[in-house]
């Protein structure tokens, strides 16, 4: 399995663990097996309802337009499940892998059109093929869906490396941006450096926006970056730049 080595713009360095192709393939076969239950069960509904003669009995156009609209949840599927579940689908979360961007932080919905767009030539049989080759040769294990939006998929089973102390080395030119910082005491910033951490280890964003808010709320900071994991690591170097100092 490929390690992926990231650091962040904060200068955080995080190793995550690539999701294996394995883990990736069976993380498709479950969301087609979900996909196929739809299916199933749609057409057992139409037949029980009578709506099937009904269908059948329209005219082409119509019979495209039925058609076509009851197979958009399977056709945005993996957009719809990546956007609402913070980078997986059904497939993902059983098999405990997750999408994310190469430099850390949550993925967006930009970054999900555009690994869709092209999984709809990668992923679609028998042109799968072409993902599979991707995965195999990037030292990343992306597919060329995943180049182009700038993203990765790892592995939730292990554990991330991170620098576990609360002091680090800070360059002679850094600038801090949040003088606040120093109402918090270093065992808030002990708080904060574990929450953090270990909200990373489980790629929980949601936890380090909650974070955030918990953080300005204390220190009467307003954050100048819409990122949240980008607010918390300036958080801990300007801690440390100015504890440093004193």
């Amino acid at each position: 399995m490929s390690e992926l080595s990231i650091t962040t713009t904060q200068n955080v360095d995080i190793n995550f663990k690539a999701a294996s192709e394995g883990d990736r393939v069976l993380a498709y076969l479950l969301d087609l097996v979900i996909w196929i239950a739809y299916y199933f069960v749609l057409d057992k509904v139409f037949d029980a309802t009578g709506f099937s003669d009904r269908v059948n009995a329209m005219d082409t156009w119509s019979y495209i337009a039925i058609q076509t609209f009851f197979s958009l949840p399977v056709f945005l599927y993996k957009l719809l499940f990546e956007t609402f579940m913070d980078g997986q689908t059904p497939g993902k979360r059983i098999m405990k892998i997750r999408v994310i961007k190469i430099d850390g932080y949550q993925a967006g919905f930009g970054e999900y059109l555009m690994r869709w767009l092209f999984g709809l030539i990668e992923t679609t049989p028998p042109l799968i093929i072409i993902g599979l080759i991707a995965m195999a040769i990037s030292k990343k294990n992306q597919r060329i869906g995943d180049m182009a939006a700038g993203t990765a998929v790892i592995s939730l089973k292990n554990n991330i490396s991170i620098d576990q102390t609360i002091l680090k080395e800070i360059n002679d030119s850094y600038v801090p941006v949040y003088p606040l910082v120093i109402k918090l005491t270093d065992n808030d910033v002990r708080i904060i450096k574990e929450t953090y951490e270990s909200s990373l280890r489980a790629t929980d964003f949601a936890m380090i926006a909650r974070l955030q808010t918990k953080i300005e709320d204390v220190t009467g900071i307003r954050s100048v970056s819409a990122n949240a994991t980008a607010f918390v690591d300036t958080v801990l170097n300007d801690y440390n730049f100015y504890t440093r100092s004193m």
